[in-house]
């Protein structure tokens, strides 16, 4: 076969051409999946083998192109019920083996045709292992993907000239506009404010299994404007970006603090809290992404298998009592297999945190304790 007629069949099977390029240099060559264009972000990696709808409508993947590792892409197709927000968020999305047909009886729709729609660009065929290791050895970087732009050295060129994620302060770009409120499921039992930093549709589920209205705000929220639902708590809500820049989110967070007002954080939001109590946070080399990460909770002494999505986290000593304005920290959850920490428990204040994701969408459902927890923590507080 010769060139032509290999990029025909090439074309009418998979899709045009397409080329992945990093900041480094390295270049994959494939094909088109989803839409056609270019599109650029932070190459990141995600090691989950199911809830690629999940994945895509979490805002906290805002500005990063995703690279999943498992080699097999859309087989169960999309539908209305698994989406953790309104759109995909994605910047672009990669892939080793799409789907040629969706098979599910909950399918609605194609993968690939639902990416094109809303205007995602990625790129399948590509030898996601060498790339997940070439991340992995290298750290999470900038990436460009074209359809258009079939040059490695002129797209690597644009490549460099996109911001990085250190330094990007991306809560404003995902948060809901106006305030909305997701009422409890039987029997009312309490209120939360919850700041909407990027937060997924699964978590107000959770909260409204067990009683709780939750009160959605934006990013951009005041204590008073908090305060005005009268709530019983506050939650601080997972979300991307670099947690450095996020000075509003932490002075709310410390108004919560000095209210004595329970508050619990996941994730972004973890990172928030961490930083109000006074402790810093730093960039991971390639990050948590992924549905099987191991922790140790320090209160129970279990292994838990998590749910992560994070590139960010806080810089807290791991085994001793840290004290600060607002009394006594220590770290309370642990990534085993690098020792990041993935939680705090405050001590004299009702305020903890974990830096997974307990709302498990997708995931395992381990962690799912976590909100009894914080509402046991409201519990005791309302006792007193």
């Amino acid at each position: 076969m010769n060139h032509h007629s290999f990029d025909a069949v090439r074309r009418s099977r998979f899709g045009s051409p397409a080329i992945l390029v990093l900041e480094d240099g390295r270049t994959f060559l494939g094909s088109s999946y989803g839409a056609e264009g270019e599109t650029f972000g932070e190459a990141v990696f995600t090691t989950g083998m199911t809830g690629y709808q999940e994945t895509l409508t979490d805002p906290s993947y805002h500005r990063q192109v995703v690279v999943q590792t498992a080699p097999q892409i859309g087989n169960t197709g999309v539908n209305a019920e698994d989406d953790e927000s309104d759109r995909i968020w994605v910047a672009g999305y990669v892939v080793r083996d799409p789907a040629r047909r969706p098979s599910n009886w909950r399918s609605t729709g194609d993968l690939g045709e639902r990416l094109a729609a809303e205007g995602i660009v990625g790129i399948s065929g590509v030898d996601t292992r060498a790339l997940t290791r070439h991340l992995r050895e290298r750290g999470a970087m900038r990436v460009g993907i074209s359809t258009l732009d079939l040059d490695p050295a002129s797209l690597k060129a644009r490549v460099l000239a996109q911001p990085q994620m250190t330094g990007a302060d991306l809560s404003a770009e995902v948060t809901t506009a106006e305030r909305y409120t997701v009422e409890a499921v039987g029997e009312h039992r309490y209120t939360v404010a919850a700041l909407d930093l990027g937060i997924k549709r699964n978590v107000s589920r959770r909260l409204a299994e067990r009683g709780v209205t939750t009160h959605i705000f934006p990013a951009s929220s005041t204590i008073e404007q908090l305060l005005e639902v009268s709530p019983d708590a506050v939650f601080l809500s997972p979300g991307p970006g670099d947690p450095a820049t996020a000075d509003v989110p932490v002075e709310l967070a410390r108004a919560v603090l000095t209210r004595r007002v329970p508050l619990f954080g996941i994730c972004f939001g973890s990172q928030i809290l961490g930083r109000a109590l006074g402790f810093g946070t730093y960039k991971l080399g390639y990050g948590h992404r992924g549905i099987n990460q191991p922790v140790f909770d320090k209160t129970t002494g279990k292994v838990e298998v998590t749910s992560h999505n994070h590139g960010f986290a806080v810089d807290a000593p791991l085994n001793t009592v840290i004290d600060t304005e607002f009394g006594g920290v220590e770290v309370s959850h642990v990534c085993l297999n690098d020792n990041v920490v993935e939680g705090l428990r405050a001590l004299e204040v009702p305020a903890f945190t974990v830096q997974y994701h307990p709302e498990a969408a997708a995931g395992p459902h381990d962690a799912d304790y976590l909100f009894d927890r914080f509402v046991e923590l409201v519990e005791k507080v309302e006792a007193r």
